[in-house]
């Protein structure tokens, strides 16, 4: 007595996996371009800012007191100039001072700028909208160029950074769709699409660096959180699958008994991607094939067999455990497993 099953066919999506990082959508370090002492902090640590916002403002009074010299100088650069056009008109001096006297006008109108500008840099606005971090200052505290001041994190979206074997090269595009879960958000999936493909193939692992974006709705997600991801690079239409206990390994070949006319009939396969119990068998049977699930570790090829009443199953229906779980039917999956540096090219683990 044996049990048996009907080879079936069903769209299965092939897929990657891969672990990986979360990154923030936009990610800075506020810094001032001056040095001046705080006197205006406009956030609240951990608030939500909108682009233009003012974040910091350091003490303008020596850069408005600059501002006023610069105008005051600029004033006088043009009356001098006006004057100098008048004389040149009557013919009391010469081209050349008329040209000094411009020359004095454009510098003047230069240092206006100038210090116009180092007035507006002791304004610090927030350049995107995001979400304020830890502060490392306080009101009276003096700062220095490029001081670190807080970090400002776009979470609307996030970047998910991911490797995969090289050998994936030809099956990874922009616009493939995946899916990201995390241990820390147990029983949760993110959808997400890759928009950017490194040219560069790590020479230490022997992957390429896939970055995708994930979309953030709910903001549970967090720049820096462990990923894992299913990257779906095809779909095989008429992918013909069958329970694992099917296959009877011997060495390195794979065989499964199909049952032709009562007699077992044993038949070399090639297996494909394995998930949740099912496997995709490439080549050596065709659908519908009647194939021995259980009792064929004892059969031998041309064994009449009698299958088990009520043991003779329907063709299987791929990739239901995925559908009921909220996912994609048909997901067969590779793991992928970059190798570490010096140990060759980094590989690919199915999943069973």
């Amino acid at each position: 007595m044996v049990e048996a099953a009907k080879v079936a066919t069903a769209p299965l999506s092939k897929a990657i996996t891969a672990v990986g990082s979360l990154r923030s959508d936009e990610s800075i370090t506020v810094r001032p371009e001056v040095a001046g002492r705080v006197a205006f902090i406009g956030f609240e640590e951990g608030q939500r800012v909108p682009r233009g916002a003012t974040l910091v403002r350091l003490d303008p009074a020596i850069n408005q007191a600059e501002v006023q010299q610069a105008q005051a100088n600029l004033t006088l650069a043009r009356a001098k100039y006006e004057r100098a056009l008048e004389l040149q008109g009557k013919g009391f001096i010469s081209g050349q001072a008329r040209d000094e006297a411009e020359n004095n006008l454009k510098v003047a109108e230069a240092a206006v700028a100038l210090a116009n500008a180092r007035l507006a840099k002791t304004e610090i606005k927030a350049p995107f909208t995001g979400v304020i971090g830890l502060r490392s200052i306080s009101v009276g505290d003096y700062v220095k160029e490029g001081a670190d001041i807080v970090n400002l994190e776009a979470i609307d979206a996030l970047k998910v950074d991911f490797r995969v074997p090289e050998i994936y090269l030809k099956e990874i595009a922009v616009g493939q769709t995946l899916q990201v879960t995390l241990d820390a958000l147990p029983g949760k999936t993110y959808a997400g699409r890759v928009f950017a493909i490194n040219p560069l193939v790590d020479a230490a692992g022997r992957a390429i660096v896939i970055r995708a974006q994930v979309k953030n709705t709910d903001t549970a997600l967090r720049p820096g959180m462990f990923a894992r991801v299913r990257l779906f690079t095809r779909t095989v239409e008429d992918a013909r699958v069958l329970p694992e206990q099917a296959l009877v390994p011997q060495g390195e070949d794979q065989y499964v008994f199909r049952i032709v006319d009562g007699k077992a009939a044993r038949a070399k396969v090639t297996v494909g991607q394995r998930r949740d119990g099912m496997v995709e068998i490439v080549d050596g049977v065709a659908a519908g094939d009647l194939v021995v699930t259980a009792g064929q570790l004892k059969l031998r090829d041309g064994a009449p067999v009698t299958v088990a009443a009520g043991r003779q199953g329907p063709p299987i229906a791929a990739g239901k455990s995925a559908t009921a779980n909220g996912g994609t039917p048909d997901k067969a999956e590779t793991v992928a497993t970059p190798a570490k540096a010096g140990t060759g090219p980094a590989g690919a683990t199915p999943r069973s």
